[in-house]
């Protein structure tokens, strides 16, 4: 396996607890620097609590000897909104063959309902609610509070991983809204193959393709929410309120017919 992340510092965990996004978070998530996990790596090494009692470890990854779709997201997360629909289906296709665990972090975009957590317990409670939500049958662990994982990974609101039975990284998605890539990966490692492509940025298309479930998430997290998205990337809170406008516009009635 990987190595582990590195012991924590109270400045390095304070510092991930965003109480709201900042543009420099916006930017380092645009890009993933050479050095952090992927294809190819052993997934660095963790153990976390999951929402029902249990615990799930990188050591379970070959214990088992199945292939894993390892999954980052949060209850604020518009990618991760977006992409739990699919990934229910996927695990509904590939489940008997290939595991699926979804690892809560920290929230991506706060609010006044949902506030960034402070406590172990008030992340499990946030990581209860997101799989209730989407109705995942299948593990969601929690990341500790200064986001340990996390960080290991690189601090994406949600990426997602496929690791083979031997605990090597085969394919990367920096978005995990990138559905049909990381089914095609799944199917390969499923089949015993290498994955066509190792990794998939497609950040633009990740981007618009968030606009329908960030106003979801952002009605969850509540007030707050979307007025920072236009502090810290007004193009981002532009396109959003373009979009919801559009969209109530589109589902208007038609007036009845004359006559």
């Amino acid at each position: 396996m990987g190595r582990a992340p590195a012991p924590d510092q109270p400045e390095v965990g304070r510092r991930y607890r965003i109480d709201r996004p900042t543009l420099g978070v916006v930017v380092r998530d645009l890009r993933i620097p050479a050095d952090h996990p992927g294809p190819g790596d052993q997934v660095p090494l963790f153990d976390l609590p999951t929402t029902d009692g249990g615990r799930f470890s990188s050591a379970d990854i070959t214990v088992r000897g199945r292939p894993l779709v390892l999954v980052f997201g949060s209850l604020t997360c518009p990618i991760t909104e977006g992409a739990a629909p699919g990934l229910v289906t996927h695990h509904r296709r590939y489940g008997d063959a290939v595991d699926f665990v979804v690892v809560n972090v920290r929230e991506a975009h706060p609010g006044a309902d949902v506030r960034q957590p402070r406590l172990a317990s008030a992340k499990m409670a946030n990581a209860c609610a997101l799989r209730s939500q989407h109705g995942f049958d299948f593990p969601v662990a929690v990341d500790d509070i200064d986001g340990t994982v996390h960080r290991a990974f690189g601090t994406r609101p949600s990426s997602a991983y496929v690791i083979d039975a031997t605990g090597t990284i085969v394919f990367r998605a920096h978005w995990s809204n990138r559905l049909a890539a990381l089914e095609d990966a799944v199917r390969a490692v499923r089949s015993g193959e290498v994955p066509r492509r190792a990794a998939v940025g497609e950040t633009v298309r990740a981007l618009a393709g968030m606009a329908g479930p960030a106003d979801v998430t952002l009605q969850t997290a509540g007030r707050g929410a979307m007025r920072d998205f236009w502090l810290v990337a007004p193009p981002v809170g532009l396109f959003l309120t373009v979009s919801r406008v559009c969209r109530k516009l589109s589902r208007r009635p038609e007036p009845p017919a004359a006559g």
